[in-house]
């Protein structure tokens, strides 16, 4: 059973193409886990509406920020917005900022179509 379908954005896309083969591969893999499970180890809310995929591989702590688009009551989908490496314990507030703003941008954007 999957949960959720996910999607990437643009920026998301270009964070993934800039990382290892292998380290691609293992956010995939962890994304598609996600997908079909409830694990706050691979998926988790940070808040303001905004998720995290977390990958972690070869000692780097991957995080992807997502949202849910629940608008077509066909399929729900996870919306990845960015990806970075964290550094540090909390996830940084201008990576939550900034999903923020690509979240309401995509709506914006997707109410007009």
């Amino acid at each position: 059973m999957r949960y959720f379908d996910t999607r990437f954005l643009d920026e998301a896309d270009e964070f993934i193409a800039s990382l290892k083969p292998k380290t691609v591969k293992k956010i995939l893999y962890n994304i598609d886990l996600a997908e079909q499970t409830n694990d706050p180890r691979l998926f988790k809310k940070l808040k303001k509406e905004i998720w995290e995929f977390r990958t972690k591989y070869e000692g780097l702590q991957v995080r992807l920020l997502a949202f849910w688009d629940k608008t077509n009551n066909e399929e729900t989908l996870v919306i990845a917005t960015h990806g970075f490496i964290k550094k540090v314990d909390k996830v940084p507030e201008n990576e939550i900022d900034r999903a923020v703003r690509i979240r309401e941008q995509y709506f914006r954007t997707k109410a007009k179509n």
